[in-house]
């Protein structure tokens, strides 16, 4: 995900099947919109007409446990399991799962942020002290959202099918640290603490119900690998590996965001290459079968699930942005080279609109005075292409 306000098919594929022809393509990869600022804070009356109007079939929500946004956990539950503790506060989510059923769309729920009660309050982009509060929430978010739960007028609440652990956790923006010292040398710490985040929630939602399905990594397409810099980060296969070395397990999808990373680079292009005998630091589309293979090697069964992406366009954006024409154009590349990977379900686009804030991002469908861009009828066209 670009701001704070803001999954792999069960592994009977040999590597040299990772590169899937048409005849094997995905049969369940379903497009999505993320946009927070339109699904979760807009309009429904104006949003979700138009995302119906667009085909879309999945949208991506933030659910903030603790953090800047909006808080569902701003106190500590006397009773954290159960859905209507009174310090929980639902209305807004609520009101958005209703609102995608009855326009026909599923949600993701991607669970974020940590309330200052769950970690002495160190910060919401720092791990719970104790994973367990998270399994709680992460066992009264589902049940909210299990399609069993009466809501406050005694209507049961839609069925939320799909959630996420945590947003691009290999970014300091969002879980820190990323490194520490262990007796005398740096260690991934972000991987290994995501682990036990990671194995909280899908603890959590299972037991709710095994049919939902909950995915982890969702990270970010960079990394700096370098503890020692002014801004630590980690590539996206490093941090797999740790993730896995800490003990990550259960999960039913392997999320990524694999971004481009300049004006240059087309969905097949793939990155620029590192320093000589230095790691790689970004996992796009353009090399994306360098994640394939890592999960494989691994032997993590798990299906994929693309949960960001996008291209910003210009106008409005100079620097970042291609063409109107070439945002169309990328995303049915994108979506094609998706859907010829028989593991990848989801194909999710950041955003449905511009943004407007400063250094905001601009890879939106409309701009931010609502004209359309091609790319919004080339998103309509991919969920009708067999």
């Amino acid at each position: 995900m670009r701001r704070a306000a803001l999954v792999v098919a069960t592994l009977t594929v040999a590597g040299s099947m990772l590169l899937a022809s048409t005849a094997q393509a995905s049969k369940f990869i379903q497009p999505g919109i993320l946009d927070d600022a339109q699904i979760l804070y807009g309009n429904p009356d104006k949003v979700f007409p138009i995302l119906q109007q667009m085909n879309t079939k999945l949208v991506r929500v933030n659910l903030w446990w603790g953090g800047p946004a909006l808080t569902v956990a701003s106190r500590r539950p006397a009773n954290p399991t159960n859905p209507n503790d009174p310090a929980y506060d639902w209305a807004t989510y609520d009101r958005t799962v209703t609102y995608a059923a009855k326009f026909g769309m599923k949600v993701v729920l991607s669970i974020l942020g940590t309330p200052r009660w769950a970690n002495g309050a160190r910060g919401w982009n720092v791990a719970p002290t104790n994973a367990s509060d998270l399994r709680s929430f992460a066992v009264a978010a589902a049940r909210r959202y299990s399609g069993l739960h009466a809501g406050p007028d005694g209507t049961p609440l839609p069925r939320v099918p799909y959630w996420l652990v945590w947003n691009e956790p290999n970014n300091p923006v969002f879980l820190r640290p990323q490194y520490a010292k262990v007796r005398g040398s740096w260690q991934i710490v972000s991987g290994r603490a995501y682990a036990q985040m990671c194995n909280a929630v899908v603890q959590g939602v299972h037991s709710v119900s095994r049919d939902l399905k909950v995915g982890c990594g969702v990270t970010g397409p960079r990394g700096n690998n370098n503890p020692n810099s002014p801004r630590p980060s980690v590539s996206p296969l490093p941090f797999l590996r740790a993730m896995h070395a800490g003990g990550a397990r259960g999960y039913d999808a392997y999320a990524h965001h694999p971004y481009y990373g300049s004006v240059k680079e087309t969905p097949a292009t793939p990155p620029p290459p590192p320093p000589r005998g230095q790691p790689a630091t970004a996992v796009t589309l353009g090399n994306f079968q360098l994640l394939t293979r890592e999960l494989a090697r691994l032997r993590i069964r798990a299906r994929i699930w693309v949960t960001e992406y996008g291209y910003q366009t210009n106008p409005p954006d100079r620097v970042l942005g291609v063409s109107w024409a070439d945002q169309a154009t990328y995303m049915k590349q994108a979506y094609a080279k998706l859907k010829a990977n028989p593991r990848v379900d989801m194909f999710i686009w950041f955003l449905l609109r511009d943004e407007t804030r400063l250094n905001g991002w601009q890879s939106g469908l409309y701009t931010a005075s609502g004209a359309r861009k091609d790319a919004r009828e080339a998103f309509e066209g991919l969920a009708k292409k067999k």
